[in-house]
């Protein structure tokens, strides 16, 4: 065979399809706290959302709960589990965004967690509440800049359990995006893995929230 029909014949070799994630395999969590005065801000005009409206002084609010591997993550898995109800998505909106937003997290990654819809947004309510705030970014009066490291000592003095390698601050065009927090399958806090650890570097507008 020459060169040319080798290269023809292996080129019709069918590849192997790329491994489904599956449901309920994965390592631990990853809770992502988004500040929201940075995504209004980039949002813009098109961010007309309540958590937007001046005068609501919107602070931290839940982006999602997410599987993680001890290196990388999985995402769109397939589920036996029933999917939430319309209204069980709209009454996230207590600690989300929206009922839009709640709906999407299932989809993308609340479907991997093994958990039914409810048992996924119940999930996402303990972690939630279960990560306090401290007291400093729910009344920030003034835009302040800072680095990752205040951020996360901030949160390690307001939940002793956490840990510097256990939170990953990040950042967008130079204004603080999200604090992700690593959690064990049953919620408790935990290192995260290296691939996940990876803070904003040099320090980063925080914007006090309108």
């Amino acid at each position: 065979m020459n060169n040319a029909l080798a290269a023809l014949a292996l080129s019709a070799v069918a590849l192997p399809a790329a491994a489904q994630d599956v449901a309920g395999e994965f390592d631990y969590y990853v809770l992502a706290l988004s500040w929201s005065p940075t995504w209004c801000a980039t949002e813009g005009s098109d961010a007309d959302e309540p958590q937007c409206d001046s005068g609501r002084r919107t602070g931290f609010i839940v982006h999602g709960l997410w599987p993680q591997y001890e290196r990388g993550w999985p995402d769109w898995c397939n589920s036996n589990q029933r999917d939430p109800t319309r209204r069980e998505s709209a009454a996230m909106a207590d600690v989300m965004p929206s009922g839009d937003l709640a709906w999407y997290q299932w989809q993308k990654h609340g479907r991997c967690s093994g958990l039914s819809g409810p048992g996924y947004y119940d999930a996402l309510r303990e972690a939630a509440a279960a990560a306090d705030i401290p007291v400093l970014f729910q009344m920030l009066p003034r835009d302040v800049t800072l680095p990752a490291t205040v951020i996360e000592d901030a949160f390690i003095e307001t939940n002793p359990d956490m840990t510097r390698n256990g939170i990953t601050v990040t950042c967008d065009g130079g204004r603080l995006d999200e604090v992700r927090i690593c959690l064990t399958r049953d919620l408790s806090p935990r290192d995260c893995a290296p691939d996940t650890r990876r803070d904003c570097r040099g320090p980063m507008l925080m914007p006090a929230p309108r």
